[in-house]
């Protein structure tokens, strides 16, 4: 539950989504559920010469087993959030 409190607070921002099958959509983050299944807005391919076929699509929904990485923008991270409610969890608490 710990990423999906994070991934809420980043509903609105662009973030890049890269999938286990190598391929990489950036895109604005609309939703995520507690699964980590996201939906995408606005999205664009980020090798469009090796995946042509994704230049048409602007939405996509992402299950959230097939995901890899989510790459976060940079001033979106609070490092002291992340690293206290990963201590909370280990705790139990």
């Amino acid at each position: 539950m710990l990423f999906f409190s994070y991934f809420k607070d980043l509903v609105g921002r662009e973030v890049t989504v890269e999938l286990k099958n190598d391929l990489a959509i950036r895109g604005t983050l609309h939703s995520v559920d507690q699964y980590l299944n996201i939906k995408l807005e606005n999205t664009r391919v980020v090798d469009q010469d090796k995946y042509p076929h994704m230049l048409s699509v602007r939405n996509c929904f992402i299950r959230g087993s097939v995901v890899r990485y989510v790459q976060l923008p940079p001033e979106g991270v609070d490092v002291e959030l992340l690293h206290d409610a990963t201590r909370r969890e280990a705790r139990g608490g």
